[in-house]
């Protein structure tokens, strides 16, 4: 996992129900963290930026990646029209540039 980056596109994973959605992404960083060979950076957009915010279970295993490295980066254009730039409580404001940055560095794995 060391060689990649971690494109979270969505606040669900999945397109079908939005509860079991966010379960089950909640449920992919819980096992990811555990790793001993973790992603360069976690770069969320559109409505990634969700789970960067309190209200999101997905939080506090974000938290637990950055504490061991990991970047953790949101879309500033995305957190700006969610309403959510002032909100989060893990990781930082990021642009575009630099997810083009990661993804000419490091392998993209797009969660959606």
């Amino acid at each position: 996992m060391n060689n990649k980056v971690i494109l979270v596109s969505s606040n669900q994973l999945g397109g079908g129900d939005q509860i079991l959605g966010e379960n089950i992404l909640e449920t992919f960083f819980t096992i990811l963290k555990q790793r001993d060979d973790l992603p360069a950076a976690v770069f969320c957009m559109n409505s990634g930026v969700l789970t960067m915010t309190e209200e999101s279970l997905v939080s506090v295993h974000l938290k637990e990646l950055e504490q061991k490295g990991v970047a953790i980066l949101a879309c500033k254009t995305c957190a700006d029209h969610y309403g959510v730039s002032e909100k989060l409580t893990v990781g930082k404001i990021s642009g575009m540039g630099d997810f083009i940055e990661l993804a000419a560095k490091y392998e993209v794995l797009t969660i959606s």
